[in-house]
């Protein structure tokens, strides 16, 4: 597993050289971009990228307020804390695996381990927004690029797409379902108990979680397109957002095996979909390079602090 994960993480990397840095003065030209874009006369849309990032990471604390509450009550603070915790431990892990270990950390409950499951479902749902959303970006491409010429493969590509929407909606109002049949499997019978959780949570707070992640997807949506437009990537509204949204539901679909979190997935997948609308791979890389050191890389750093509080916190808690 892990030499096919090595794998998979040398050919991302390899592509990404191939497709930016073999070009003549890729360096030159992506430092030059950089600059522009921070000395542009629209290099306030820098300063308003970073203050929604607040707000995105506060959204998920919201989330995580209410779906930890069926473990032990959670303050926003606390659940704003153990989100920071999460991202900085996710950061380095595969897939943010680390991102359930620093939620179940920062909860005080003996039965925390059963808050596995919370964060689960949590992600579930923000994974089923960006399908949904997703979904209607890449329709956009499906029709601009494909339709006239491909018409049976169009329909296939469409047919799977609402297919694959509606199976992750069914699954995720049927949560108990899920738990079931992982019950009903041997090998995995020892793991329901952490994951049981995920069937007390009813529809309308799934309902309620849902409307959440997609709030959280929009802010993320608007970040991108925001940098987008300072460095230069000029589209119509439509073609924006198609293309963000489709780069987002690449990346979400595309296991991410890299020790950065998912660098490396979205640069390949916005630098494809942009390039179909004849933008420029340099520019649409430094857009989202640039997304991924603002909402992940920056905000991890912070963690380190929460990280570190909570090590301490656990110490003096051992030593007591």
């Amino acid at each position: 597993m892990s030499v096919g994960k090595g794998l998979v993480v040398l050919l991302t990397l390899y592509l990404l050289y191939q497709t930016v840095f073999t070009a003549p003065d890729a360096f030159l030209d992506w430092g030059s971009i950089l600059r522009a874009g921070v000395q542009s006369p629209l290099n306030y849309l820098l300063l308003v990228v970073a203050l929604l990032i607040p707000l995105n990471w506060g959204v998920e604390a919201r989330k995580w307020q209410l779906l930890g509450q069926k473990v032990e009550p959670l303050s926003f603070g606390r659940a704003y804390r153990a989100v920071m915790v999460g991202l900085t431990l996710g950061f380095i892990t595969p897939n943010r695996l680390g991102d359930y270990a620093g939620r179940v950390l920062e909860l005080k409950s003996h039965q925390r381990l059963q808050s596995i499951g919370a964060v689960f479902i949590g992600r579930f749902c923000q994974l089923v927004a960006t399908l949904l959303m997703g979904t209607l970006g890449l329709l956009y491409f499906v029709f601009k690029f494909l339709f006239s010429q491909y018409p049976a493969v169009s329909l296939s590509l469409m047919v799977m797409l609402v297919a694959l929407c509606a199976v992750a909606v069914v699954l995720l109002y049927n949560a108990k379902a899920l738990v079931a049949v992982v019950e009903a499997i041997k090998p995995l019978k020892s793991f329901v108990r952490y994951i049981a959780i995920i069937g007390s949570y009813t529809s309308s707070e799934i309902t309620k979680l849902l409307w959440l992640s997609l709030g959280r997807y929009l802010v993320f949506l608007l970040q991108f397109v925001l940098l987008l437009v300072l460095f230069r990537v000029e589209l119509t509204w439509m073609e924006y957002l198609s293309g963000v949204s489709g780069t987002f539901f690449l990346k979400s679909v595309v296991p991410s095996v890299s020790l950065l979190s998912d660098l490396g997935v979205r640069e390949l997948s916005a630098m494809y979909l942009f390039g179909l609308l004849g933008q420029a791979r340099l520019q649409v890389l430094s857009a989202s390079l640039s997304l991924w050191v603002l909402n992940i890389a920056m905000p991890s750093l912070v963690g380190v602090g929460f990280v570190l509080r909570l090590r301490l916190a656990k110490r003096k808690e051992v030593t007591a």
